[in-house]
């Protein structure tokens, strides 16, 4: 994934002046240890912080390191001002640790009484208005404090990411599509920057890539990645030119930015003028990192986007759909798999899921834009979608959005896609998610959440609802369990 973040980890031990710093010391070199022996590597700073001249040193060292994301590690009870000073100053993403006691015959010189510390450390932070990542339990022993930075840099990673991330945009939403509208105003608040063009922009630039020299490799690229489902190759030249654009145009107008995703209109007058459909090569775009939303939905693509950094995978973006018919349910579903009918439902965008996450993979063209712009004829300007069974197997359903009072909402839950044929059209599959009803009904409709929402391959639940926590997002829904209630939920069946 070349547009995404690379997290390089930090760690700086801190240590109250009253007790041995040796202790701190020790016990971060213990964390080291047992991190890089399963995770990777992480920048040991050899300097633990009593004082703000510590600290000063500490945070030069990680600097000139090329630490990107930092673990404040209470070693002893340590020094509120100094340890959160060093939050407010990183110019990164923050967790805070801090260490369980040892051993039951050193509890004299030996104990460290970092329980205690965190509890301060958390209220420094607050009223110094320092925003800082702290794990669920965050007190434990070496290794647990290596799992907990395991779990921080998944959440670091999409911080990163948001803070050097453009999402372009090209044309407005279309008729009737209001549902992909939300206000821009909380882009800004992430840090994030917004560039939008007209349609007439991306066709001028459509347009000046005609006959370009780069045009027969992306086509060879298609055709080995369609392979036997390469069934429209006359369309793969148009295809080509326009990824092309988009790639250019991406490296044209990053500006300060490090990454960028798109939120493209994609119909009705896109297939009229520009002669196919985009969703293959929005397919292709996302499989390398840079997700291309549908619709111009810009919450959408940065969703994804978030999906992409905590993942380091494709991801895609669906329509919550249709139901699943409740005959195929009775002969495929029931009995094979623990869930109700209620529970399952299919997940469909018209051809924009990476090949690498479907079953098999055909060049078709959009059926629901024919029926309106080429009825009763060989399809031509609506070719271009990628179509088959999205790949069974873990998901993450999630979405970050503005609501219309340009509030940041979120929800996550996570499901599985069943190995079971569609017998439909499109990028699609049998998505199931436990008391998906229930969600359904009061989070999605009650909290007025659009019909598109990205979905990350793999349970990664826990990752983006922290990252979620720590953007501070008003109501953070999630698919909760029976015996749970919504705050609407009729407790009287």
């Amino acid at each position: 994934m070349k547009n995404v973040p690379e997290v390089k980890l930090g760690i700086i031990a801190v240590s109250r002046d009253c007790f041995p710093m040796e202790l701190s010391a020790n016990r971060r070199k213990a964390v080291v240890e047992a991190y890089k022996k399963s995770n990777g590597n992480i920048y040991e700073c050899l300097t633990t912080v009593e004082n703000e001249k510590h600290m000063e040193k500490a945070l030069e060292e990680v600097k000139e390191a090329g630490v990107n994301a930092l673990v404040v590690y209470i070693g002893n009870f340590g020094p509120e001002t100094s340890e959160t000073l060093i939050a407010k100053q990183f110019n990164g993403p923050v967790m805070f640790a801090a260490a369980a006691e040892e051993k039951g015959n050193n509890l004299i010189n030996g104990r460290g009484d970092a329980f205690c510390g965190m509890l301060n450390a958390s209220y420094n932070l607050a009223l110094r208005n320092v925003k800082a990542y702290i794990p669920e339990y965050p007190v434990g022993t070496a290794d647990e404090v290596a799992n907990m930075i395991t779990e921080f840099v998944p959440v670091a990673t999409a911080l990163l990411g948001l803070k050097k991330l453009k999402i372009i945009s090209f044309g407005p939403r279309p008729q009737d599509f209001l549902a992909c509208n939300a206000p821009i105003k909380q882009l800004y608040n992430l840090d994030v920057e917004i560039e939008e063009n007209s349609e007439l922009d991306l066709y001028a630039a459509f347009n000046e890539h005609a006959n370009d020299s780069r045009i027969p490799e992306v086509i060879a690229s298609m055709e080995e990645e369609l392979a036997e489902g390469n069934k429209m190759p006359g369309i793969l030249p148009k295809l080509a030119q326009y990824e092309i654009t988009l790639l250019d145009w991406m490296e044209a107008h990053k500006g300060s930015r490090d990454y960028v995703v798109f939120a493209n209109k994609c119909w009705p007058s896109f297939q009229t003028q520009f002669g196919f459909v985009p969703c293959y090569v929005n397919s292709r775009l996302t499989a390398r990192g840079i997700p291309v939303s549908c619709e111009v939905d810009i919450y959408g693509a940065l969703s994804e986007y978030i999906g992409t950094c905590v993942s380091q995978d494709a991801v895609t973006l669906l329509d919550i759909n249709n139901t699943v018919p409740d005959d195929m349910y009775e002969s495929e579903i029931k009995g094979k798999f623990n869930y109700t009918l209620k529970d399952t439902f299919m997940a469909f965008h018209c051809g924009n899921t990476a090949a690498c996450k479907l079953t098999t993979r055909t060049m078709k063209n959009q059926m629901i834009m024919a029926r309106a712009l080429e009825p009763n004829q060989e399809p031509n300007i609506t070719r271009g979608t990628l179509e088959g069974d999205i790949v069974p197997g873990d998901i993450t359903f999630f979405r970050l959005q503005s609501n219309a009072d340009a509030e940041l909402t979120a929800y996550v839950a996570e499901g599985e896609i069943l190995p079971v044929a569609t017998r439909s059209f499109g990028s699609i599959g049998i998505f199931a998610i436990p008391e998906m009803a229930r969600f359904y009904r009061h989070v999605l409709i009650e909290k007025r959440y659009p019909h598109h929402g990205a979905v990350a391959f793999g349970h990664h639940g826990k990752a983006i609802y922290n990252l979620f926590k720590y953007l501070e997002v008003k109501e953070l829904g999630f698919n909760q369990p029976k015996g749970m209630l919504y705050k609407t939920e009729n407790p009287f069946e």
